[in-house]
């Protein structure tokens, strides 16, 4: 009985968490609460192995990131093809500035936009991410640098072709 408390407790503290850090790595809601709950799967089915893990809630959203990127990949060829043609891109509930964010953060490198998401999102510290990302800490330091001023150059074209053609 203690594993499945210890387990709903993990869950109930942090699924929330993940699935908007996922989110914001895949841009899909729907992918992101179809990742976490594959990994909160996973994690029930290792528990004695996980609950010992220096963090419990950094393994699950490790694998669960996992199970988003690899399926980001399989999918990438679509959605560049929905892309192309005049599919509507708006999310119910977000408003113009989420959408550019989700847009730019799409636009980084997988390792750039996870440090990034990993950083400012979940405000983990950058050796907790260089942990995360199995990654030196300069390593980390460098996706952090070259993530933000990519973001910075695309939020601010974004800007610019609002202003120029609002």
């Amino acid at each position: 009985m203690r594993d499945a408390e210890e387990f709903d407790a993990l869950y109930a503290a942090c699924a929330g968490r993940i699935v908007g850090h996922v989110y914001a790595l895949t841009g899909n809601r729907g992918e992101a609460e179809d990742a976490v709950a594959e990994a909160f799967m996973r994690a029930w089915q290792r528990w004695r192995t996980v609950r010992e893990a220096d963090s419990p809630e950094a393994w699950v959203r490790r694998v669960a990131s996992r199970i988003a990127v690899s399926s980001w990949r399989k999918t990438f060829n679509r959605i560049r093809a929905h892309r192309r043609s005049a599919v509507d891109q708006t999310v119910p509930g977000l408003n113009e500035d989420h959408v550019a964010l989700l847009q730019a953060l799409q636009r980084l490198s997988p390792n750039q936009r996870r440090a990034i998401v990993l950083y400012h999102l979940n405000d983990l510290s950058v050796a907790e991410v260089a942990a995360e990302m199995q990654a030196p800490t300069g390593t980390v330091k460098t996706y952090l640098a070259r993530g933000r001023r990519a973001m910075a150059d695309l939020l601010t074209d974004t800007h610019h072709e609002e202003t120029h053609h609002g």
